[in-house]
């Protein structure tokens, strides 16, 4: 039987065989002032994809230096939206016309099935043009009507903005991030997670073939605990983004807070969906299934608790495990795959370890996980689980970011939001009901930045997206929110 595996591009391969990979500063491939590297590898196969160079917390603060430099020197702060816009559709351009290469890049880096992978280039793209777009069309300038005095406010960039981006998404979450902060006018240096720097640093180079001056973007790759620490703790970035875990959150927070930087913090979720008996149950069961298996269930806004009415409970169950026989655990790059490796070992062993945790505390086994293996790959795979049970239950109530989610039922509206609103976390959910009454209802109850009806993971340009409690603060997204965190606002007044 014929491989069903996709080759390597050309210049995959090329960029992989380049040696040592540098990160981005300046404008430069800089390979930074130590010798310290880190390896990626894929996680579909454990094969060593590239050794990078670990950047040092002084190598990362000269990269904020030559920031601030392209800030005050480039032009690129002050050019006319319009101009601004140009260049920024020229980057997309260039992005799209390589996303092929970017998205396998992303595949075998992160464990992407390509499918997935080339959406996330696609729409980082869409990012880069929406926020090009949009802040041609913003005022920023805006005149006050204040008796007896001439009054108007001002928005201006920051300056150097720095970004921390977590190993699932790393293209679409660099887009989400750096495309509001370029079209305000900013500087921005990336620091990408260590699992996942190859696609970050290749966009960086983009950035600078497509003609954007020297030190718009810049790229530093190195451990979270001494180039992520740097970056957060820099007194001369003038705004912070930080995506991944609560724990680490907490840290960029205190960082940022102790220069008066102010953050913005996406971190993670344990969302619910809250499914009432006059849903089609194999219809949602395929979405909700679909919703956990995407990405190996490596999404923080992915719907992992499960509020299933009673009366229509047992069927729910039945249509689940059906789909998830369908489920072709294997390397992400086979044709055949429908879901593909978590990132690294450790992260297998969190999931696999939520699991032995949650059994001993109760829970039922609806459709057993547990370690999955895929024949000539030593990569680092589970299966997709159902639980479900008591919610009271740290498989229920803590994030596993797996393809794991937990069941339990309810019987009155009421009660649903109740068990909904249970948890520390509050990022995303949803409300699945033909009665669209009801659904606006219960998901105006839900504590929570984000709710959608009859879907899940809905990311529509121009809605606002972020978390409250333990899910993070600011947030915004593709909308036009995000693009005011990117401006100062400055008031001149003069008395008449």
């Amino acid at each position: 039987m014929a491989s069903l595996v996709a080759p390597k591009l050309p210049e995959v391969e090329s960029f992989l065989l380049e040696g040592i990979v540098p990160g981005v500063v300046g404008g430069e491939d800089w390979c930074g002032s130590g010798d310290t590297t880190f390896q990626s590898r894929d996680p579909g196969s454990g094969e060593l994809l590239a050794e990078v160079h670990a950047y040092t917390a002084a190598d990362v603060n000269r990269s904020v230096e030559k920031a601030n430099e392209s800030f005050k020197k480039s032009g690129w702060s002050t050019l006319a939206p319009n101009d601004r816009a140009v260049r920024l559709h020229r980057f997309a351009d260039l992005v799209e016309q390589q996303k092929k290469v970017v998205s396998q890049i992303e595949a075998i880096d992160a464990g992407k099935l390509p499918a997935q992978a080339l959406g996330d280039v696609e729409n980082f793209v869409e990012s880069v043009r929406f926020f090009a777009d949009m802040a041609m069309h913003i005022q920023r300038r805006n005149q006050l009507a204040v008796a007896g005095h001439e009054a108007w406010t001002l928005r201006s960039p920051w300056g150097t903005c720095g970004f921390i981006f977590p190993w699932n998404f790393p293209v679409l979450l660099m887009g989400w991030g750096i495309a509001p902060a370029l079209a305000a006018g900013n500087t921005v240096v990336v620091k990408p997670a260590e699992d996942t720097p190859l696609s970050s640093i290749y966009i960086a180079r983009l950035a600078r073939e497509s003609g954007m001056p020297d030190g718009v973007v810049n790229v530093v790759p190195g451990l979270g605990s001494e180039a992520g620490a740097a970056l957060s703790a820099n007194p001369d970035i003038r705004r912070m983004s930080f995506t991944g875990s609560p724990e680490v959150g907490r840290l960029v927070g205190e960082s940022c807070g102790r220069n008066l930087v102010p953050v913005k913090l996406e971190l993670g979720g344990k969302g619910a969906a809250v499914v009432f008996e006059d849903v089609d149950v194999e219809a949602t069961a395929k979405k909700l299934v679909g919703a956990i298996t995407f990405h190996t269930g490596q999404v923080c806004c992915d719907a992992t608790r499960w509020l299933i009415h009673r009366s229509i409970y047992d069927d729910f169950i039945d249509a689940c495990r059906q789909e998830m026989q369908r489920v072709k655990v294997g390397y992400q790059l086979d044709g055949s795959t429908t879901m593909g490796p978590v990132v690294n070992s450790k992260q297998r062993e969190r999931v696999l370890d939520y699991l032995e945790k949650g059994i001993a505390q109760g829970a039922d086994i609806v459709v057993p996980g547990g370690p999955a293996e895929v024949v000539g790959r030593n990569g680092f795979y589970v299966k997709p689980c159902l639980l479900s049970g008591s919610l009271d239950n740290v498989a229920a109530r803590e994030e596993i970011f797996g393809p794991v989610a937990y069941m339990t039922t309810f019987e009155q509206e009421s009660e649903a939001i109740s068990l909904a609103n249970d948890t520390d976390y509050g990022l995303a959910n949803s409300v699945w009901t033909t009665d669209l009454g009801r659904a606006a209802r219960v998901a105006e109850s839900m504590v929570a930045g984000n709710s959608w009806i009859n879907s899940h993971n809905v990311f529509a340009k121009g809605v606002p997206y972020g978390g409250v409690h333990k899910s993070g603060m600011g947030g915004g997204v593709n909308s036009i929110e995000t693009l005011f965190d990117y401006w100062r606002s400055q008031s001149i007044v003069r008395p008449l």
